[in-house]
């Protein structure tokens, strides 16, 4: 049978196929429609595929094979930083004392989970140089709408309700101004200059009584260290407002700068990124929020703190912003970055930054020749391609990517940032060997060649994948959500 064919799970079916055996109904019969409103009341069995338990393994065990993941494949999706999330973290994760918790259960009962999670904010506080960490934010956008919330607080109390607007890069990611609408404010453009970099002047005449932050990635989306960064500091606290680090590229920095000493008041994490708790396909995540001393009072409730030798919930928190998830945040993906870096240790977060920064580079000055540069200098983490020249030739970066597939590689991130033409952003992170590296350049090199002498061939892919060339238009106005037979 053809692996396409084991897929067709309702066309194997034949009546009176079993998957398992149950054992015989010892419940009492009751009247449903007593319990439930008779239109929630099925009337006739659902039409579900009935095949035998080999054919239902061998089904999900065929469809888990077109799945692409860390664990079988190159990822370099730009500002993703989707990195190898090491075993060791799963299986500490795993363990019973620690996935077996209830998160209600008595503080006396959980003193080494609570422990773990205290020592874990306060390596966080210490790789971002802010005085205190919570770890409720369920992701990196979660955190970014809690440390706007926190910077609003703070205003308010200070009787500064005038500072309604939030400073965005026009190349940032687009949870910055999405999180600063949803806090309440007003998003504000601020301009990239010639270098990639925030142009200063537009900086300094979008900035005033009236702001409240900016919001910052540094290395910013384009790969590159905003160097003025200190001068950007000036500007904003002399104006009264407050600086907000998106952390997602933190694993350009981690163990070499921080956040802290560059002048900002507020930082989020991303776990599942920087510190290898699995993520892609919605999550799930962990953005904790860390924050310097003037806003420490705002963090949300309960705050874990060390009474003594015991470690407890602080709810008394009169200035809190409030609670803003339930329970105390994802423990586990929090559990592994925990491992991570107690495995690690500090010399390795400094070596995973040297190392992630080599990567990059080396890339770059591979694909040089072939795929326009719009920034040459150095990058850090991740870097920007156009493939401006591919287009000339009727080939486009949407093109390149669909091509990727048929050589075995997720494509990088195209079409973001929004300010490069034909943009392509690739972060190889420090987990993949130069010979992965030197195997995704060759493919690249290659599509690069074929936009040349054989268009059609990019225009048309992917070729070997399951599915061929989807109408992306069609797919997205007129989806098919459920199973139709053919």
């Amino acid at each position: 049978m053809k692996q396409k064919d084991q897929a067709l799970i309702f066309e194997m079916s034949k009546p009176g196929r079993r998957g398992g055996s149950l054992p015989e109904n010892d419940v009492p019969d009751v009247n449903v429609e007593e319990l439930l409103p008779a239109d929630y009341v099925r009337q006739e069995e659902p039409e579900l595929p009935e095949v035998s338990e080999l054919q239902l393994v061998r089904h999900y065990t065929a469809l888990s094979k077109r799945n692409f993941g860390i664990d079988s494949g190159f990822y370099p999706l730009g500002s993703c930083t989707m990195k190898y999330n090491p075993k060791i973290n799963e299986v500490i994760a795993r363990l019973p004392g620690l996935a077996h918790l209830h998160p209600y259960q008595p503080e006396p009962q959980v003193q080494g989970a609570l422990r773990l999670m205290h020592e874990l904010q306060a390596s966080l506080a210490e790789i971002t140089g802010m005085q205190e960490v919570t770890l409720q934010s369920a992701a990196g956008a979660h955190g970014e709408w809690t440390g706007l919330m926190m910077i609003r607080a703070l205003h308010e109390a200070n009787g500064e309700t005038q500072r309604t607007k939030v400073i965005v890069p026009d190349s940032a990611h687009g949870t910055n101004p999405a999180s600063a609408g949803v806090a309440g404010f007003d998003p504000v453009t601020v301009k990239t200059d010639e270098r990639g970099l925030v142009d200063m002047d537009h900086l300094k005449e979008v900035t005033g009584e009236d702001t409240a932050a900016l919001m910052l990635t540094n290395p910013n989306t384009l790969g590159l260290f905003e160097e003025d960064i200190v001068e950007m500091a000036e500007i904003i606290h002399n104006a009264g407002g407050k600086l907000y680090y998106d952390g997602a590229n933190s694993n350009a920095i981690m163990g070499k700068a921080t956040p802290g000493d560059m002048g900002f008041d507020v930082v989020h994490m991303n776990l599942h990124k920087t510190f290898t708790g699995p993520h892609g396909g919605g999550g799930p995540g962990s953005g904790p929020v860390g924050v310097k001393e003037e806003l420490v009072p705002y963090l949300p409730r309960p705050l874990l703190v060390k009474d003594g030798e015991q470690y407890k919930w602080d709810y008394h928190r009169p200035d809190a912003i409030g609670r803003i998830k339930p329970f105390y945040g994802n423990f586990g993906i929090n559990m592994r970055a925990y491992a991570y870096m107690r495995s690690m240790g500090s010399q390795g977060l400094h070596q995973v930054s040297e190392n992630a920064v080599l990567n990059a580079n080396y890339l770059r000055k591979r694909l040089e020749p072939y795929y326009d540069i719009p920034y040459p200098q150095y990058c850090k983490h991740e870097f920007v391609l156009s493939a401006k020249r591919q287009k000339k030739l009727g080939v486009r970066a949407l093109d390149i990517a669909k091509r990727l597939l048929d050589y075995g590689f997720h494509p990088p991130t195209i079409y973001f940032p929004l300010n490069v033409e034909e943009c392509m952003m690739v972060e190889p992170t420090e987990t993949e060997t130069k010979e992965t590296l030197d195997d995704f350049a060759d493919a690249m090199i290659a599509i690069a060649k074929e936009a040349e002498e054989d268009p059609d061939l990019v225009l048309e892919a992917p070729h070997e994948t399951v599915i061929s060339r989807l109408d992306e238009t069609k797919a997205a106005r007129q989806p098919v959500l459920r199973y139709q037979e053919q």
